[in-house]
């Protein structure tokens, strides 16, 4: 597996740790740039077009700071914009992050026992000749019962997300 990446740079478009964690794990030196839009203006009626929409949305953005802060680094030979966006369906209905702990625990709580796809797109777009490609899939997810422990807990780490989102 590589280890350094010279004939090409990435830039990660999302905070997401996860996404983070991947590249890292394949070895990846990556700068990351995050999106600053609002993704609650941007509705598609399928989750498929929505992650599609919202990934090359949060592209656009990025490449028009980069427009703006000026031109990238003279001795990169090609970079890559990687963005992406996941969102659940549950009982046909798209949820993304909630925003209140309430809804986080009325989430977790309704997907014990029951099952939600994952829909997830990604966005390559080549910084150096404007190309893009991307996609998205989709998983189908079945829960056991969740205990309230296990709810408390998750609920707590959403507490503190957003807490550490609130200070940034």
């Amino acid at each position: 597996m590589a280890t350094k990446n010279p004939s090409f740079n990435i830039i990660l478009g999302s905070s997401s740790k996860a996404r983070k964690q991947i590249l890292a794990e394949m070895g990846y030196e990556f700068t990351i740039m995050t999106a600053d839009i609002d993704e609650k203006s941007i509705r598609r009626e399928k989750p498929e077009d929505l992650v599609v929409t919202l990934a090359e949305a949060k592209a656009d953005a990025i490449v028009q700071r980069l427009l703006t802060d000026g031109p990238l680094k003279a001795d990169a030979s090609t970079t890559l914009l990687i963005t992406a966006d996941t969102v659940v369906v549950y009982r046909g209905t798209i949820r993304e992050k909630p925003t209140s702990e309430k809804e986080a625990r009325e989430f977790v709580k309704g997907y014990s026992g029951s099952h939600a796809a994952v829909v997830g797109s990604v966005v390559v777009t080549n910084l150096v000749t404007g190309k893009r490609y991307g996609g998205w899939e989709s998983a189908e997810v079945y829960f056991l019962e969740i205990p309230d422990e296990v709810i408390d807990n998750l609920v707590k780490k959403f507490r503190s997300t957003l807490f550490t989102l609130a200070l940034s």
